[in-house]
């Protein structure tokens, strides 16, 4: 049985070591007024932080996003989540404190903050929703990297035989060798140690985001001129009911691009201390951040539907409005898959410690739970082997396999997800914790604008769902489970 040193230990043991000789010099230098060693974010970190969690697979679905709304509706629908997003990002980021905004207690996380300012059963209701939305998240990638996958399978028959061959592929061998590579990868102990994945994650986004980018000016060019309507896809080519879920689903394809608030509290924590205070900081790097996201998505989103016109396929690098040159598609789509491993374990480890701290808690004697052992893997290092995370956290990634092998279907579950977090992640929860750290008297108008703000917000954000889920049910007509080919 292995010894068990948590991370609390290591890091008491660190403090202390550093302590030695100089405590009260130690103690300011080193430590943050909550104990911790110094936190050494700033502006540029946090909005780093932000840009490479928000850009990922969403954009690609946004020139279909685009194509359901038209040329008036869809970059209109953008710039108002991009404008509901910042905003309500700003309420949130003033509950990182309780209290005073300066030396007020720090909150870690978001159900910490929810804990915080609202308590009782809104903690419970906050967690469960975030952490569904996670798994939610987790299924959503291995769609997309199985997709990507079986584009560059298609890509390469394409170059070979033609684009008249169907070069039909089946999305179930890949999603099962992803979900091997997430299992390895989910061994990994906590999301301290997977910053490395993280940098490489980020890349990637922005090598395929450029690519599908490049390729979109190119064939707007080789068109000479833009396609697309004011409208959108007209209707005949889809009946009046297909037009109006498809237009809601486009709603949560743009929610689903857009939203970080689920980890906005968790990047703020990385701040350094006052002066100023993190809330100033984190305001400006949410402003640089969602501006930067917006000027891109806007540019992939447009050209992509510039580009294709109604035709606008759900995934911009994988429906193949793109056939040439085949061997930029391939690196693209590589990069896709590269990055959703590692994005797959961002959104996960928040998952996988919640779970992990919840059994031991109710299993404090658990021999199952605490057994580690030492696994040598280089002179001077070893890795800690624990048996739990092995099981669970391999059980899980089968799990999120064979829910995605049931429902391939990338643009649904991408404006499902999307729906089902933006309004109480991104809208409710903050608004109403900065109801109360405010002490924001109940009628006044702030108080009404507010609420009208986030009741508005729940009505997109049921629509969108409905949207997404007839989506879903359509999808589900045609297919038959673990057969799926494209």
């Amino acid at each position: 049985m292995g010894v068990d040193v948590g991370p609390e230990n290591n890091y008491s043991m660190a403090v202390e070591s550093l302590e030695i000789g100089h405590p009260q010099q130690t103690s300011s230098k080193l430590l943050d007024d909550d104990g911790r060693l110094k936190r050494t974010g700033n502006v540029w970190t946090a909005s780093a932080h932000i840009i490479t969690a928000v850009i990922g697979s969403g954009v690609l679905s946004l020139a279909w996003a685009i194509a359901q709304l038209g040329w008036i509706a869809g970059p209109a629908v953008m710039f108002l989540f991009s404008f509901v997003i910042y905003y309500t990002s700003s309420l949130l980021t003033d509950c990182y404190r309780s209290g005073d905004s300066v030396t007020g207690k720090r909150n870690y996380t978001y159900m910490d903050a929810v804990r915080a300012n609202l308590g009782g059963i809104k903690v419970k209701v906050c967690g469960w929703i975030q952490y569904l939305n996670l798994f939610g998240v987790a299924i959503g990638y291995t769609i997309a990297a199985s997709i990507s996958m079986m584009a560059i399978e298609r890509s390469n028959c394409f170059h070979k035989h033609g684009h008249k061959d169907p070069c039909h592929a089946s999305s179930n061998m890949y999603m099962i060798i992803f979900g091997v590579t997430e299992i390895i990868f989910s061994q990994i102990p906590d999301f301290d140690q997977i910053s490395w994945l993280s940098i490489v994650a980020a890349v990637m986004s922005f090598t395929y985001s450029s690519i599908g980018l490049t390729l979109g000016i190119v064939q707007v060019v080789s068109n000479r001129g833009f396609k697309g309507s004011l409208t959108g896809v007209s209707i005949g080519s889809v009946t009046e009911m297909q037009k109006i879920w498809r237009s809601l689903q486009a709603f949560g394809d743009i929610a689903f691009a857009y939203s970080y608030s689920i980890i906005l509290i968790e990047i703020q924590d990385t701040i350094k201390a006052p002066p100023p205070s993190e809330a100033k900081v984190m305001k400006r790097a949410t402003l640089i951040s969602v501006a930067v996201t917006t000027l891109f998505y806007m540019l992939c989103g447009c050209m992509g539907y510039a580009a294709f016109g109604d035709a606008a396929p759900g995934n911009l690098l994988t429906g193949f409005g793109f056939y040439n040159p085949f061997w930029l598609l391939d690196i693209a789509n590589a990069a896709i898959v590269i990055h959703l491993v590692g994005a797959y374990q961002v959104y996960c480890q928040p998952l996988f410690a919640f779970i992990e701290s919840w059994a031991k808690q109710q299993w404090p004697k658990s021999e199952f739970i605490s057994w580690e052992v030492i696994v040598p893997y280089w002179p001077s290092k070893t890795y800690r082997l624990s048996i739990f995370r092995l099981v669970w956290r391999s059980c899980f990634v089968v799990l999120t396999t064979i829910i995605s092998m049931l429902l391939p279907f990338f643009n649904d579950v991408v404006g499902l997800l999307g729906a089902l977090g933006f309004w109480p992640l991104t809208v409710y929860f903050p608004i109403e914790m900065y109801i109360v750290q405010k002490k924001v008297p109940k009628w006044s108008t702030r108080w009404v604008c507010l609420q009208m703000l986030s009741l508005a917000c729940l009505v997109i954000t049921i629509a969108a769902a409905a949207g997404s889920i007839a989506g879903v049910i359509g999808d589900l007509k045609v297919y038959k489970p673990f057969k799926s080919s494209t």
